[in-house]
């Protein structure tokens, strides 16, 4: 029998190799198919993407139907390997999945909040706190995490349910579509293509792992799951989403002024009261403290660096002062969707469902999204296994699903914040005023903001820019990008295509429009210095620096860069981030 912990090292070359028979049952669901033409594995549930969410709906569908075959299909080399999160976590989600976690102590919730600050700096120099904090933005019974380590764990936990997890197994952005137009299969990505498209002596094509049901978990801007999006018009009527681009370091501090379970939210410098954004200061146990920046992309100004903001946010007096002594000892960047409510799309499609940071559940005001990513996971799954159970066949649209987050305190609880973060396009203070108002209405006003605009379409051209001042690197306190990649731990394959593709037709644009009319501002808002323009506008990708927060796909000049996955395993190695 062949086994299917055989997909560790699953290759056309095995599958070959097991020909005889054509067709082995592996278990309720699980079957595995060769032919000529065809490789593949078919299971009950597959879900691409092993984060918070999917692992949470992996868990859930084997708690309630473990006769079930589930897969999980992580692209990085491990679970928690592509995981960057600046995190408090809620365990609203995780009390409902597993009830008694607590009892465990697990390692990675050992820092419960015991301080809350919301602080406004007005300049480089200055703090001013507020002198209370709206309770729903109280983080008392929460705890500051590392999310790459909670999921390590929720891995452990998924595997000893029966669930199977594959990392290192990278899900291409083109869905198996069958000839009534449903989506029944993934397909994983072709190994051993040479930069020059030849095939080298280790070449695979992708096997295809077909699903009764699909639930794509890959976070905020996932390849497949926008193409899903748009091949099925899932947003039709909503409003375009929005992004943030988080950056965060991790800062080994001086004992002394180590506060663990204190957390900081700030708002203010260095970002000027236009653009959407703010910072975060957490403190963990073991002198670590995370930090970070997370800029709108929305912003107008085509000079930002997302990157530079969180270099000059480190010069306020209040981070000179905790970091002095300290060393950073990690980096690293990924978009967040943050459009919310007015932006979410439908989240069933026929053949899948999308959950967590695919969708855009992040509640805003909160600045909180695992607990709703959970959450979501687990409502996808209870809607799989009911939809298997009944007889529901390949390619069906699970209206359990979308009935089930209407129903859920998920949805009450995006409606409820739907106008916090739209209420800031005229800038922080009438933002921060509409939260004020927010904290009488609770949001029941009668209305709800819309937006037309995506955030590529925000920038103004560099004619009408202003510089934006950035502070020299320092080598201590604030860092060129060149020295705090390596912290990444990113590497890639280096002789295969180039997994950042200019689009057909779009060849001119990078030095017509985005270098001629913008300025290039991909080569400032990259976090990882994959895109460099010299001065005549030729446009270089060093796509073997990508550490996958997917910001080119979002904020590019008429989005003329397509993100596409590379060989399994390649990317970010992050530890605790």
């Amino acid at each position: 029998m062949i086994r299917s912990s055989a997909l560790r090292t699953l290759s056309s070359t095995a599958i070959r190799a097991c020909r005889a028979p054509a067709l082995t049952q592996l278990g309720r669901g699980m079957r595995f198919f060769t032919s000529e033409a065809d490789d593949s594995l078919e299971y009950d549930l597959v879900v691409v993407g092993g984060g918070p969410a999917g692992l949470s709906a992996a868990i859930r569908a084997k708690q309630l139907d473990s006769n079930l075959s589930v897969c999980v299909l992580e692209k990085g080399s491990e679970i928690g390997a592509h995981i960057l999160s600046g995190n408090v976590f809620q365990p609203t989600a995780l009390d409902e999945l597993m009830p008694d976690w607590r009892q465990e102590n697990p390692a990675w919730a050992q820092t419960p909040v015991t301080h809350d600050d919301f602080v406004y700096f007005p300049t480089a120099k200055y703090a001013i706190k507020s002198p209370f904090l709206p309770s729903a933005m109280s983080n008392h019974g929460n705890f500051i995490i590392s999310l790459g380590d909670m999921c390590r764990w929720l891995s452990e936990k998924a595997e000893d349910t029966g669930v199977e997890i594959y990392p290192g197994f990278a899900v291409s952005e083109d869905p198996v579509i069958d000839d009534k137009g449903r989506m029944v299969a993934v397909k994983i990505r072709d190994q051993g293509v040479a930069k020059d498209g030849h095939h080298k002596s280790n070449y695979e094509p992708g096997v295809k792992i077909y699903g009764r049901q699909i639930i794509l978990a890959e976070g905020a801007r996932g390849s497949l799951s926008l193409e899903v999006a748009n091949r099925y018009n899932l947003s039709a009527g909503r409003c375009p989403p929005k992004f943030s681009l988080g950056v965060k370091e991790v800062w080994k501090v001086d004992p002394e002024v180590s506060r663990p379970g204190h957390v900081t939210h700030t708002v203010g410098f260095p970002m000027d009261y236009m653009t959407y954004g703010g910072g975060f200061i957490y403190h963990m146990k073991d002198n670590l403290v995370h930090l970070g920046f997370v800029t709108g992309l929305g912003y107008t100004n085509t000079n930002r660096s997302p990157y530079m903001e969180l270099q000059k946010y480190k010069t306020h007096e209040m981070l000179r002062g905790l970091l002095d002594g300290g060393k950073c000892v990690g980096y690293g960047a990924r978009v967040i969707n943050c459009g919310g409510y007015q932006a979410l799309p439908s989240v069933a499609f026929p053949g899948g469902m999308l959950v967590g940071d695919a969708a855009g559940f992040l509640n805003v005001l909160k600045i909180k999204g695992t607990h709703t990513a959970m959450k979501t996971g687990m409502l996808a799954a209870e809607a799989a296994v009911a939809d298997i159970n009944d007889g529901a066949q390949p390619g069906h649209v699970s209206s359990k699903y979308e009935h089930a987050v209407k129903d859920s305190w998920v949805h009450k609880e995006l409606y409820g914040v739907r106008n916090i973060h739209p209420a800031f396009k005229t800038g922080l203070f009438s933002g921060l005023g509409y939260g004020a108002f927010w904290l009488m209405s609770k949001g029941r006003e009668p209305w709800t903001f819309k937006w037309s605009k995506e955030d590529a379409a925000r920038t103004r051209k560099q004619a009408k820019c202003k510089e934006v001042a950035y502070p020299k690197p320092d080598g201590k306190l604030t860092f060129d990008l060149t020295d705090q990649l390596p912290l990444t731990g990113v590497d890639h394959e280096a002789d295969q295509p180039s997994h950042l593709k200019i689009k057909p037709g779009m060849e001119k644009v990078p030095k017509e429009v985005s270098f001629g009319q913008y300025g290039g501002p991909e080569q400032r808002f990259c976090p990882a210095k994959v895109y460099e323009y010299d001065d005549k506008g030729n446009l270089t990708i060093n796509a073997q620096n990508c550490i996958h927060c997917k910001t080119c796909s979002i904020k590019t000049p008429g989005h003329f860069i397509q993100w596409t996955v590379p060989e399994g395993g390649g990317g970010p190695q992050y530890g605790s981030m």
